[in-house]
This record gives C-alpha cells, sequence and structure tokens, in this order.
C-alpha cells in the first residue's frame, strides 16, 4: 500500500501563485505520480506527471496549464511539488495527486490517490 497526501492549496488572488506538495510514502513500485484537478460534475483533468526514477516528464497538451505549470520532485523528501503560476479564477479546483508505475492522461487506472487539496483563486 501507498499512501500520497497533499498539500499547498489555499485561497489566493488572480495573478498570484502556489506551490502545491505531494508526499508519497509505502510502495515502493509507485514510479510514476501526477497531479490533476477536479470540479463538481466534471471528470478529473491530467495537469502533468514525472518518474520518481529518472528526469522524465509529461504535461497536459493544454497550452494554458503547460505555460503556467511545473512539475518537479524530491527525491530526498519523497515528494512531488507542482509550482503554479499566474492563477486565474477558472483553476479553482480540487488538486490531487495519483501514484502508479504506468504513464496515464486519463484518470483511471491509477493505483492510488491522494484527498486532494482545494485551491480557490478569487478575481
Amino acid at each position: 500500500q501507498a499512501a500520497l497526501i497533499e498539500s499547498g492549496g489555499g485561497l489566493v488572488q488572480a495573478g498570484e501563485s502556489l506551490r502545491l506538495s505531494c508526499v508519497v510514502s509505502g510502495d515502493i513500485a509507485v514510479t510514476i505520480v501526477g497531479w490533476f484537478r477536479q470540479v463538481p460534475g466534471k471528470e478529473r483533468e491530467f495537469i502533468a506527471a514525472i518518474s520518481r526514477r529518472s528526469e522524465i516528464t509529461d504535461y497536459s497538451d493544454s497550452n494554458s496549464m503547460r505555460s503556467r505549470f511545473a512539475i518537479s520532485k524530491d527525491n530526498a523528501k519523497n515528494t512531488i511539488y507542482l509550482q503554479m503560476r499566474n492563477l486565474s479564477p477558472e483553476d479553482t479546483a480540487l488538486y490531487l495527486c495519483a501514484g502508479g508505475d504506468q504513464w496515464r492522461r486519463s484518470g483511471r487506472f491509477w493505483d492510488y490517490w491522494g484527498q486532494g487539496t482545494q485551491v480557490t483563486v478569487s478575481s
């Protein structure tokens, strides 16, 4: 079993930045960690993923997210980060990290999920 715990969300104003953290513990088979976001009534939206064993990353095809969001890691802390800048009200969502061993942009088939951290952006 693995556990993923997110933190760093909060209420910010448009144009500000946030850095989310996802601490991974437990199952060493979790070799890939992804960030998703979800708003009520919609499917989980892929943001980015990173390998814990290499420097490989994958980003959403959304130009808006690719230009403003960056995924990184600190292996010594077993932590995956999502740096978000120039936030807008459209970024308001529950942000979740997911763990698994395959590259998947779908919200399905990931082995583990955290509880999420809420990000609210006011205009």
